[in-house]
């Protein structure tokens, strides 16, 4: 599904700062992998660059068969729009909106008749673990775990065969985060869902069933997890 080769990212602002220094990696269709790394490893560039919403100084990306760098800037959108799905730390919801009218939006713009929309929303809801009955609360009226349980059906609607999420858990407490982090195991198991989780902490990197860590720009290690156990690759 992805091939990064020799992928670079220079930052030029009066100092030049490499974020990326030489990234090469496969993830295949059905993984559950986390980009794990201290702040300032460059995970976060890397997740831009994955999600189609940043270019590479150098190397290539390709997703499902496509190199990236050859796409014009309405491809790269509809990849955004139908091939991603993006999970973040903020939520990034209308917090004056119902948990099915936040998921509704994205479908919005594609057109179609509401009570089609409304059925899918309520379908993705229902696959990030949201309870039915507080489908139609504010998002400003529910806790931080059922908002990103949200954030997570959002994600889905479009039926993405990758999700990207950064840093998900990290507004949430560790009971909390630990039933999000169970939901995007679920979505990888039962849906074969592609998933990329980016973050700082050890713990929640275990969740995954691979740990690619960054350090500096630069791959340090890629790791198959097995429960708590950490098997390097040759």
């Amino acid at each position: 599904m992805i091939e990064i080769k020799n992928v670079t990212k220079v930052y030029n602002t009066g100092v030049t700062f490499h974020a990326l220094a030489g990234v090469s990696f496969t993830i295949n269709d059905g993984e559950f992998v986390a980009i794990m790394g201290p702040s300032g490893s460059g995970k976060s560039t890397l997740m831009h660059i994955l999600g189609a919403l940043d270019t590479p100084t150098s190397g290539s990306y390709f997703l499902d068969g496509k190199d990236m760098s050859k796409l014009s800037d309405d491809d790269l959108a509809d990849i955004r729009k139908n091939k991603v799905g993006f999970v973040f730390q903020s939520f990034n919801l209308l917090p004056r909106a119902t948990a099915l009218r936040n998921v509704m939006l994205p479908l919005v713009y594609q057109g179609g008749e509401r009570s089609k929309r409304k059925g899918t929303a309520e379908a993705a809801l229902r696959a990030a673990g949201l309870d039915e009955g507080h489908f139609n609360h504010l998002s400003n009226q529910l806790s931080g775990g059922q908002i990103q349980r949200i954030a997570i059906a959002r994600a889905l609607v479009n039926n993405p065969t990758l999700i990207l999420a950064d840093e998900p858990t990290g507004n949430l407490d560790t009971k909390t985060g630990e039933i999000v982090l169970g939901t995007f195991q679920r979505l990888n198991e039962e849906q074969n869902r592609t998933v990329i989780l980016i973050t700082h902490e050890s713990d929640v990197a275990q969740h995954a069933k691979r740990i690619i860590f960054i350090k500096d720009g630069r791959i340090v290690s890629d790791a198959t997890t097995h429960g708590q156990k950490i098997i390097h690759h040759s």
